[in-house]
């Protein structure tokens, strides 16, 4: 008899578990978590990193190729942006509910002498220019995913093109061929998961543990309780209703990139393991290929999220209550914002200064929140690649129906 293996989401949790124990006992001395182990999930994130740029590349490409319709494509971004847009303004929404309802627990920290030199914002304008590049390398030297979403559009396309106006169809198998070395590549790096979960979550466990137990943990907790509950209600409704899946076994899919998104605060390098769990979930091929890079650089529900619980925290240290009329400004501008910030390094930051400015706050008050901006980070990026997740999902089954009601109608003339 062969013996039953864990699954990966078993191997996953079961270092997440270890990584946190480790971590603990690794507080005193959280030099040797940083200089030891560490390095060893940086390696393997790099690798994650490295197969993501050309596997998003020829994904994309293969999956405009295999719609065969520029219209469905565009269909299928309309859908994608709207869908991304609506559940931000709940996150945040959601955020600043949370926010109100435990303003009173908050402890009261120390605001004098804070500085903060906040990052540029970077305007819409100047983020639309920065979507298309300028040079076929750079993209990816930089892991800018925004230039490689359009690069490949515009290649996809330019084939698909060239198929339409030909009189005797091309073979495309190269796309695929390529795109298939680099999924295999994914699994190879994919099964070294566990380790590389436990190597990054143990430094930063052993280095903010104290911390945490500080007096930012009450705000911590009222992000990370509003994290769960937009996963559980918002994300639960749309794919129960729009895609007609069962929350539990929606979640249930999801736990390995949860996990692995939890550990390792990257939503580009969660990427691989998203689809994996998409496709599971009934997501077919070529729209997750298209929605989960696409929303792995706009789509930041929990980013919002903490844009909420964070600007609610940093008006009470400092004694402002904040009207009614701010808090729709900071649900406009954070919404927005999550677009106009796309793919800038340190996103959330700069999100929370122009949330921040847009209702007159001090920005040096990021200075309360940065030091456990990691532990932030972890709870938002879970939330942003479950999102990414349903999003998938949900266009893959109204796409679907769209198709059916399309085969009947013509079946029926």
């Amino acid at each position: 008899m062969k013996k039953k293996r864990l699954s990966l989401s078993a191997k996953i949790f079961i270092a997440l578990v270890l990584g946190i124990i480790a971590g603990i006992a690794l507080t005193a001395k959280p030099e040797i978590a940083t200089i030891y182990i560490k390095p060893f999930g940086t390696i393997f994130l790099n690798l994650v990193k490295w197969v993501v740029g050309p596997l998003v590349f020829f994904s994309i490409m293969s999956g405009v190729l295999s719609m065969k319709d520029i219209k469905k494509v565009g269909s299928i971004g309309v859908k994608t942006v709207l869908y991304y847009m609506c559940t931000t303004a709940f996150a945040i929404t959601i955020g600043l509910i949370f926010s109100n309802i435990f303003k009173g627990i908050y402890t009261v920290v120390e605001t004098t002498d804070l500085t903060y030199e906040a990052s540029e914002s970077v305007s819409f304008m100047d983020t639309l220019v920065g979507m298309f590049p300028s040079n076929f390398v750079q993209p990816f030297v930089e892991a800018n995913m925004l230039q490689i979403i359009v690069a490949s559009l515009i290649i996809g396309f330019a084939l698909l093109l060239i198929n339409n106006n030909s009189d005797k169809q091309k073979d495309f198998t190269l796309v695929d061929t390529v795109n298939d070395i680099f999924l295999k590549a994914m699994e190879m790096i994919i099964s070294l998961s566990p380790i590389g979960v436990f190597c990054l979550l143990c430094p930063v466990v052993a280095e903010n543990g104290p911390a945490v137990l500080g007096s930012l943990a009450k705000v911590l907790l009222v992000a990370y309780l509003a994290y769960i509950i937009h996963m559980l209600v918002v994300y639960s409704l749309t794919v129960s209703t729009f895609a007609k899946v069962s929350p539990l076994k929606f979640f249930k899919e999801m736990l390995p990139a949860i996990m692995f998104s939890f550990s390792s605060a990257s939503s580009v390098g969660t990427l691989p393991i998203n689809m994996e769990c998409t496709e599971k979930l009934g997501a077919d091929k070529d729209i997750s290929a298209f929605i989960l890079p696409l929303g792995a650089t706009i789509n930041m529900d929990g980013t919002a999220i903490y844009q909420g619980v964070c600007a609610i925290f940093i008006a009470s240290c400092y004694g402002i209550n904040l009207t009614l009329p701010q808090m729709l400004t900071i649900v406009l501008t954070a919404t927005l914002a999550s677009i106009g910030t796309a793919g800038v390094p340190g996103a959330g930051m700069v999100m929370l200064a122009m949330v921040l400015q847009s209702v007159g706050l001090p920005v040096e008050g990021i200075a309360l929140v940065a030091g456990v901006d990691r532990i932030f980070d972890m709870g938002r990026t879970t939330v942003n690649i479950t999102g990414d997740a349903s999003c998938a999902v949900i266009v893959s089954a109204l796409e679907r129906r769209k198709t059916e009601k399309k085969v009947k109608a013509q079946a029926t003339n």
